[in-house]
């Protein structure tokens, strides 16, 4: 008579046929849980929708509607201005999708089902990420062709153009994995759907998106200069030759240095933190 075994066991026998797995396995195992999530999200292409929403918001009604009543910091079009605030604001849109989609899958048990396979635990997230990664990149080009419509133009070539739209694409990976590390923490898609938002609104206007932190009350400058969307913010509109705001704090000099350290940082412990989590998750 076959007895069934504990998960605690399947799961470390699973966890030793991973270890003989080799790197070909791991991107196997990625590309098809990216796979299933595109699946997912081809039944559901409202979700792309929740991506851009915010962000074109923001660009038609606060820098189309009262582009005559805001003055850019630095002279030129307030609409150019917004541009990069805008496409930030997807990256930060990004967040909510993933976590609430990990969210779900360890509240109806999928965990445990990968859990007792021999895939790779990095491979299951990776796989997530991966394919929001790609929903980003597509709510991205859409923010981009709504910001043509708008006025906005760059004044650079096309390799600085590009590295601009590069720095968005590796600020939503990195905020995909704070998505990951919300849905591990928070477990809950109702909590999760409650701060996602706040943390899309807030934390541009805790920057310089819409206007120079020169401009904000002598508490919050510090917060919006120090905000890594503000340098990644800065360093998009340096390579687009739009208008930018001067100022002698260190991340308004070294946008860049800021940007490595701060994301660099934040990858790695959201990462790490949500791998841990992931091993103790589900039943």
């Amino acid at each position: 008579m076959t007895t069934a075994l504990p998960l605690r066991e399947i799961t470390q026998r699973a966890d030793d046929e991973r270890g003989r797995a080799g790197l070909g396995a791991v991107l196997t195992e990625t590309r098809a849980v990216a796979g299933r999530r595109l699946r997912h999200l081809g039944r559901a292409p409202g979700r792309v929708l929740g991506v851009v929403l915010s962000p074109l918001v923001s660009m038609i009604m606060i820098g189309y509607l009262f582009r005559g009543a805001i003055a850019p910091p630095a002279g030129g079009s307030y609409g150019e201005y917004v541009f990069a605030g805008g496409a930030v604001q997807v990256a930060l849109a990004c967040m909510g999708p993933t976590a609430v989609s990990v969210a779900m899958d360890l509240k109806g048990g999928l965990v445990d089902r990968f859990r007792s396979m021999p895939i790779s635990r990095s491979a299951v997230l990776f796989g997530h990420t991966l394919a929001d990664l790609l929903v980003g990149m597509a709510g991205l080009v859409l923010v981009t062709g709504a910001g043509l419509l708008l006025g906005w133009r760059t004044r650079a070539g096309v390799l600085a153009t590009l590295a601009g739209f590069a720095l968005i694409v590796v600020l939503i990976y990195a905020m995909l994995w704070v998505g990951v590390l919300f849905a591990m923490t928070l477990r809950g898609v109702e909590t999760i759907s409650v701060v996602t938002p706040f943390v899309v609104v807030v934390l541009p206007f805790l920057s310089n998106a819409f206007l120079s932190p020169d401009t904000m009350p002598a508490p919050i400058k510090p917060l919006a200069e120090w905000n890594p969307v503000s340098a990644v913010i800065a360093a998009c509109r340096d390579l687009w030759g739009n208008p930018a705001p001067a100022g002698d704090s260190f991340p308004t000099q070294h946008p860049g240095v800021v940007i490595a350290v701060t994301l660099g940082v934040l990858f790695a412990t959201c990462f790490t933190v949500s791998l841990r989590r992931y091993r103790t998750a589900g039943s």
